[in-house]
């Protein structure tokens, strides 16, 4: 199964050009991990962080196909490939209307602790709950 929402590009994405920045497109990868998390995961950021929990991003490879312009209606879909103890390795694409990719590449997350009196990461192993959850998105 896919995780997959729309984004419609607006003038706070683009540059003078009126393609969007290549560093928008990343805050809408992780706009769409964060909904992931919240709508299918049922662990939405906002609580994690009150818990000292996270999952930062420690890999990132990217592909720009094509360029989306202000206007463009793109269906972003992400997908696990792979399932660690404390890792999820994505993949993620970016589709304009027509079924063209936009953007494409792989993610890696890593689920963490925060020892605020150390001021520490240390990566946690997912609960089976979340395992479970995440497992559901696995494509091979």
């Amino acid at each position: 199964m896919k995780f997959t929402k729309k984004e419609t590009i607006r003038f706070k994405h683009v540059d003078y050009a009126g393609i969007v920045f290549y560093p928008r497109f990343l805050e809408m990868l992780n706009d769409l991990v964060e909904d992931w998390f919240e709508e299918a995961l049922h662990r939405p950021f906002s609580a994690m962080h009150e818990h000292g929990k996270g999952i930062p991003t420690v890999g990132l490879k990217v592909q720009f196909k094509k360029p989306a312009r202000i206007g463009d209606v793109l269906t972003k879909s992400l997908w696990v490939v792979n399932l660690g103890g404390a890792s999820i390795q994505c993949g993620f694409k970016f589709e304009d209307e027509g079924g063209k990719t936009c953007l494409e590449g792989e993610v890696t997350l890593v689920n963490v602790g925060l020892n605020k009196e150390s001021n520490n990461i240390k990566a946690e192993t997912f609960s089976e709950e979340t395992k479970a959850k995440i497992f559901n998105f696995i494509q091979h």
